[in-house]
């Protein structure tokens, strides 16, 4: 856990991250101000309201920048690349007249939604965003309806997966921090996760998408269809997209896998996420690109275009990560913990009301993971529970973790930037969506924990 870099004074604290969040809000809503301005000054004023010495505020800003784009920049740049490159050869397309086909338009949004939930449990959410959207985008320009429809259960699917299904680093995260054995975690954490993508993916991308039409990102507009014939082969697109996908599971599988010690430094290299996704690319380059008619310079061109909302996708990313580093070294997170940890409530619902107010108040979904489990780890008696009410603790704590997100997460302007959708419609629909995983976790925590 990262240990705060400034003790502020609990309810100045709380009342400047309070008047931070109004005030971004504000900024951006009422008065339209770029959402990168909105999100620094209001890092600024919480640091500033909260009492954080003015050096250690411009550390805290230069840090956050750094370590919000160090696990992010590559994926989101490289997979903007492969999504170009999927996009103009009509990979996506082909995807998605393969999946209305066999699914139907109307279960399209299930198998988008049963793709991101395997996925999920192999990736990072960022890196699966980036390589699976393009299909939702074309499924969308295939039926003309609205993105939400579509995007909302692939969404979904990465994010149960992340937070329920081992071997996500999110779930082994908190079963490791728990003690829960991976096999008791997969066997309780595989009906949760199915459950939270059936509410917040597939029933509520129907709702939301029904009510709230958002048309396709202009990048994704400026590619012109392909004719039906001229499509790559469905097999071809599909071993490129799962390509990398399994390169990275097998990097998370070669550590449980005994015997392989030889390959294993190969295996975590190639499974490396960039890694993964540099072959993803020269692979899309040449079996879509290459073998279809396209020369260096269209390629050049294509890839070009599709880095362009790159930089205020990532400078978005940024604000939010700041937002995020000011209230964790501002001690955000050593306020609610004990405060929850003294109340008498039920444990799994004091793991969920601890994951949550920390998600809420700090953004970052694993830090919140990290310090709810590290929090209950400590409390007298858990060592002594059940495997099985041990696992749904997990499914609480990461419930928790998932709820709430909004303005202080990169992952809320990751979505929004990519979507090319507002404030207000990303907190309709991204926010309600995360939210109801996080309360279908919770839900589901308690009754596994009346018949642990």
């Amino acid at each position: 856990m990262t240990e705060a870099a400034f003790a502020a004074e609990p309810s100045r604290l709380l009342i400047a991250a309070a008047a931070g969040i109004v005030l971004l809000l504000l900024l951006i809503i009422k008065f339209k101000l770029h959402p990168v301005l909105s999100l620094l000054i209001s890092a600024l004023v919480i640091g500033l309201g909260a009492g954080m010495p003015v050096p250690t505020l411009v550390s805290t800003v230069e840090k956050g920048a750094g370590e919000t784009l160090q696990g992010i920049v590559l994926l989101i740049g490289l997979g903007s690349l492969f999504g170009g490159i999927l996009e103009v050869s009509g990979g996506a397309q082909c995807v998605a007249q393969t999946l209305i086909n066999r699914f139907g338009e109307k279960k399209a949004g299930i198998a988008l939604g049963i793709t991101g939930l395997v996925v999920g449990t192999t990736v990072f959410f960022e890196a699966g965003v980036v390589i699976l959207i393009p299909l939702a985008f074309g499924l969308a320009r295939k039926t003309k309806k609205s993105t939400l429809y579509y995007v909302i259960p692939l969404l979904a699917g990465l994010a149960t997966g992340f937070a329920f299904i081992p071997p996500s680093a999110g779930s082994v995260l908190v079963a490791n921090m728990l003690n829960v054995d991976l096999g008791v975690m997969i066997a309780v954490g595989v009906p949760v996760g199915i459950l939270s993508l059936i509410f917040a993916g597939i029933l509520w991308s129907k709702f939301i998408g029904s009510r709230i039409h958002t048309g396709l990102p202009l990048n994704i507009q400026e590619v012109r269809e392909e004719e039906e014939a001229n499509l790559p082969a469905f097999s071809t697109v599909l071993c490129i997209i799962l390509f990398p996908l399994v390169l990275i599971l097998c990097n998370t599988l070669s550590a449980y896998i005994p015997g392989i010690d030889a390959i294993r430094p190969a295996l975590e290299f190639l499974g490396t996420p960039f890694v993964a996704l540099i072959i993803a690319v020269l692979s899309a380059m040449y079996f879509l690109g290459k073998k279809h008619g396209y020369n260096g310079e269209q390629l050049k061109k294509i890839m070009d275009r599709s880095l362009r909302p790159i930089g205020q996708i990532l400078l978005v990313i940024t604000g939010g990560g700041i937002i995020r580093w000011v209230l964790q070294d501002c001690g955000m997170g050593d306020i609610i913990g004990p405060a929850l940890e003294k109340s008498g409530l039920p444990l799994v619902l004091v793991a969920f009301l601890i994951a949550a107010l920390i998600r809420a108040s700090v953004g970052a979904a694993v830090v919140a993971m990290t310090m709810a489990a590290g929090i209950m780890a400590a409390m007298p008696g858990v060592a002594g529970l059940s495997p099985v009410y041990l696992a749904a603790m997990v499914c609480a704590i990461n419930g928790g973790a998932t709820a709430f997100s909004h303005v202080n997460d990169s992952g809320f302007w990751l979505v929004s930037s990519l979507l090319e959708i507002d404030e207000k419609t990303t907190l309709k629909s991204w926010t309600m969506m995360e939210t109801i995983i996080g309360f279908t976790g919770l839900i589901c925590a308690i009754v596994i924990s009346l018949f642990a």
